[in-house]
């Protein structure tokens, strides 16, 4: 008797370094592969935001398009549908005959909630769910320690993880793939069809992220091997001008177009082949953090959704909190640095790390406005959003989650003057403070009326504060 197995594609968009696919080739006479656009992530949250902004499923949209050609390149093809997984997937395993269902196990609440509905109704038909762990660098069972005693302090997790575990080698690819001979015509969907309006690229963005797996092999090639950039990683990493001051891989690891896994191995294969120092070790660093936030969800749940996270006290919050989140979201605050990097997020998608964690700490703790909100305006506008990431670090950056100092505050002042201490990033944002020299452009509360005249600030807003204090 032949057996079929449905390959459920999530967040692993991908044909390297991709277990289910491999094993079902192995294990089966034919695959049918299968992504849904489900439209629950299509919706709006209860904070009014969307779950998905334009430009994220336009990455998507194209992530799975290169999936499917991808697949049709080794003789198969992507069934992709739109519609609730738990409705869609049970249709399909009794008009293929399907046997088994592989997919890759998810850790934020609502992935997972999905993957039990489905688990439920494949039960019915007595089809098994097979679970496959796929999205982190190191293997759950190859932890030194179980879930429930994962350490909840990230440099103890790193230390015992570094110095008593291993990461596996990544799966091979394919060669070739078999999908039933009926398998039905799909067409992936267009911007229209999931109800946004068309997008173009953002002339201003330094860098147009591309989805699928083919453009982030092709940027993880460029990098290290193309431009040799890894080599001063660590000391490049906090830029924020410019399309290489950072790897800028995170748009297709959050979808799984590029492996985390895969990502090492290139990494360890740059070392052997160019050199290994401090730059090859911290963008390991960094993929570590993402393994570290999935453990986190795996172990303690919905706690980094709640207000008061892993704490007994949520962090006050202005009575004109959805005032100040409005000037916050718009850029429109009047301290520039914070809104230069809310124009990037709009207006690209996109932000550096370092501009990530000065404006969710400006949000909390200077314009007092729950972390929530920010956390789910980042959820609609990043590329790269990925529930792990984004809920774990404004958790840490709020000091309801894994930070162990309990009063963690980024004076953003200094931090501009920084990190940009000539304001060309504030000056390429806000063109109309572009007239002030230098670093005085950090601060325009400080000018005078003639200055404010003679630069043309007046369209640019005034101070908008719950209790910072500026120099």
């Amino acid at each position: 008797m032949s057996k079929t197995i449905l390959v459920w594609f999530r967040n692993d968009l991908r044909i390297h370094d991709n277990e289910i696919l491999l094993e079902a080739v192995k294990k089966s006479d034919r695959i049918l592969p299968v992504y849904c656009f489900d439209p629950r992530q299509f919706t709006e949250t209860q904070f009014g935001t969307l779950k998905t902004g334009v430009r994220r499923a336009k990455f998507l949209i194209e992530s799975v398009s290169d999936l499917k050609h991808s697949l049709q390149s080794l003789g198969g093809d992507l069934l992709v549908l739109t519609g609730k997984p738990e409705e869609i997937l049970p249709s399909l395993v009794e008009r293929y005959n399907i046997t088994e269902v592989y997919h890759h196990r998810e850790v934020a609440t609502e992935e997972t909630r999905v993957s039990s509905l489905v688990e439920d109704a494949l039960w019915k038909l007595r089809v098994n769910l097979k679970h496959f762990i796929g999205h982190t660098m190191y293997h759950k069972e190859d932890l030194p320690f179980p879930i429930k005693d994962i350490p909840d302090i990230f440099t103890t997790f790193r230390k015992k993880i570094e110095r008593d575990s291993h990461i596996r080698p990544s799966f091979e690819t394919p060669v070739s793939i078999s999908v039933p001979v009926d398998l039905q015509p799909s067409n992936v969907p267009s911007l229209s069809d999931l109800s946004y309006d068309d997008v173009t690229d953002e002339p201003l963005a330094f860098m147009q992220f591309n989805g699928g797996e083919t453009e982030g092999l092709k940027r993880l090639h460029y990098y290290l091997w193309e431009k040799d950039l890894l080599k001063s990683y660590k000391a490049t990493r906090d830029g924020l001008l410019g399309s290489d001051y950072s790897s800028h891989l995170s748009p297709w690891l959050a979808v799984g177009c590029l492996s985390t896994r895969e990502v090492y191995w290139e990494v360890k294969k740059y070392e052997r082949e160019r050199l290994a120092n401090d730059s090859t070790y911290w963008l390991v660093f960094e993929l570590l953090w993402r393994d570290f936030f999935r453990f986190m969800f795996k172990k303690h749940g919905n706690m980094f959704f709640k207000e008061t996270g892993f704490k007994d006290l949520a962090p006050a919050v202005s009575e004109n909190q959805l005032d100040l989140f409005e000037k916050w979201k718009t850029g429109t605050t009047g301290f520039p640095f914070i809104d230069a990097n809310m124009r990037e997020l709009n207006a690209t998608g996109f932000m550096s790390n370092r501009g990530r964690q000065n404006v969710a700490s400006f949000l909390v703790k200077d314009l007092h406005v729950s972390w929530r909100l920010g956390a789910a305006y980042f959820e609609e506008k990043l590329i790269d959003y990925s529930p792990a990431s984004n809920w774990g670090n404004w958790a840490y950056i709020a000091g309801v989650g894994n930070d162990p100092r309990d009063k963690r505050y980024f004076d953003v002042l200094k931090q501009a003057l920084e990190y940009d201490p000539k304001g060309e990033y504030v000056r390429y944002w806000i063109p109309e403070l572009a007239d002030i020299p230098g670093a005085a452009i950090h601060q325009p509360w400080q000018l005078t009326p003639q200055q404010i005249d003679d630069f043309g600030v007046q369209l640019y807003p005034s101070l908008q504060t719950g209790s910072i204090k500026v120099a």
